[in-house]
């Protein structure tokens, strides 16, 4: 099989990057983690340390990897092939690049699992809606979900019916596929996600989430590491996905930009879900407050949620109309995962688009078929390794590929790639760039303490999945 031009492998408008790579770094990251660990470290200053976090770490590493795949029009394994064919270490950094691979890889074999819950559940809200929520039902929420999970069969059909949507998009390419399909989902996202913000505004736990959202107090170690480390997870870096869509970004446009602006919606995104996710905690008894946020799992979403929404005035609409928020955010994440995978095997290994999509989703899939069945359908996956297989190929990938990964980058683009041909990209499309030594600066030295410390902290013992 003959290897694609820079034509054939497709490019994507300006907008259509922007919302494909903001699409990508939405997920249920944002959706229930943020809110989760925002909580946590008591609401404010939490997420004043988090924007900073943003704007010093994951600003400058999202710059580096779109800069690469620019510049390279390449996914991470070849993109590194040839920029480091003339440096140091020559071809040993394309390791970088398989890390990012085997990242996406791994993720999107047990998210499509969660991802295929949010769309059996939106089906048993609109069922609710119709029907009718009663307080058995509410009281049934987690028998409920248990026996979901324990249904071997409903996991691994969700499972392969998002897996389908997903390949589904990425098979037709990136510009008639992955940013046809992103300009479309991600205005509906945002316009849900206003409609769910204004019928907050109109509960009674509003003002109380503002109150404690924007709330100023003091924040530990321990939530200054948190809000460090996910702004290093939420814009999906480390993981070859940004690389692999800056390889599709025009030459014209902009890359500081392109990146401002993705890391803005991103982190909107974040703080609106976490104003609705306030409101509707806060405006349920001080009784019932605690056993919201007992876990970190997203499961909360389908075990306490539901009966929380339909308390609230408006909830037979709105709870559907969640579900599928949450549905289309993890759709937007999953395009990328596999895009990840899939170009490299376009790029270097020469398969035509259709092929590679094919094979590489059903290997994905049947990789993430065991995450399915060790959530309760397999007692043998659910004790595996003591953390079961979804929780053991999630450990891998979030706490050892993505931050190993991230480290890579930074050191390579800030210490190893040379300045005149990172300055050349960034310019390109921008002009002059004056704000480059204070990029290289966090690039060198903030970037790698900063991930660093979040290496150092798995090392003794803790746990970012």
């Amino acid at each position: 099989m003959s290897r694609q031009t820079p034509e054939q492998r497709g490019s994507f408008g300006g907008l259509g990057f922007i919302l494909a790579a903001a699409g990508s770094a939405i997920g249920l990251g944002n959706i229930w983690k943020f809110p989760y660990i925002a909580y946590e470290n008591g609401g404010g200053s939490f997420v004043l340390v988090y924007l900073a976090a943003i704007l010093i770490i994951g600003s400058p590493i999202m710059v580096a990897e779109v800069l690469i795949g620019r510049r390279t029009q390449q996914s991470p394994v070849g993109a590194f092939l040839v920029l480091a064919k003339d440096v140091a270490g020559g071809k040993a950094w394309s390791v970088i690049g398989w890390l990012g691979i085997l990242a996406g890889f791994f993720i999107l074999s047990y998210y499509a699992v969660v991802a295929g819950w949010t769309v059996y559940y939106f089906g048993k809200c609109v069922s609710w809606s119709i029907n009718g929520f009663t307080a058995e039902t509410a009281a049934g929420l987690g028998t409920e979900f248990g026996a979901f999970l324990g249904n071997g069969t409903q996991q691994v059909f969700f499972q392969a019916l998002f897996m389908g949507f997903t390949m589904g998009v990425v098979i037709l390419g990136v510009k008639g596929g992955i940013e046809r399909t992103t300009k479309f989902l991600m205005p509906l996202l945002m316009s849900i996600l206003v409609v769910l913000a204004l019928a907050s505004f109109r509960s009674p736990g509003f003002g109380e989430a503002i109150g404690f959202l924007f709330h100023l107090g003091p924040i530990d170690s321990a939530g200054l590491l948190e809000a460090v480390g996910h702004s290093f997870f939420t814009l999906s870096l480390g993981m070859g996905a940004m690389i692999t869509y800056g390889s599709y970004v025009s030459r014209q446009d902009s890359i500081p930009r392109a990146t401002a602006t993705i890391c803005l919606l991103d982190t909107l995104i974040a703080i609106m879900a976490s104003l609705i996710m306030f409101t509707i905690i806060f405006g349920v008894p001080v009784a019932e407050r605690a056993t919201t946020f007992t876990s970190r799992s997203a499961t909360i979403l389908f075990t306490t949620l539901p009966r929380m929404f339909y308390e609230l005035p408006g909830g037979v609409l709105l709870s559907p109309v969640f579900y599928l928020l949450v549905a289309l955010a993890a759709l937007t994440s999953t395009i990328s995962l596999l895009e990840v995978v899939v170009a490299y095997f376009i790029d270097v290994r020469g398969w035509t688009r259709r092929f590679a999509t094919m094979v590489v989703g059903g290997l994905i899939f049947l990789f993430g078929v065991p995450s399915a069945l060790s959530l309760g359908a397999s007692p043998a996956l659910t004790g595996l390794w003591g953390r079961g297989f979804f929780g053991t190929v999630d450990y891998l990938a979030s706490n050892w590929l993505l931050p190993v990964g991230g480290l890579g980058i930074a050191i390579f683009t800030g210490w190893v790639l040379s300045s005149s041909v990172s300055q050349d990209e960034i310019e390109t499309g921008h002009g002059k760039f004056g704000l480059k030594p204070l990029w290289m600066f966090l690039l060198k030295f903030v970037c790698p303490l900063a991930i660093g410390w979040i290496i150092w902290t798995v090392l003794n013992g803790g746990d970012f999945s």
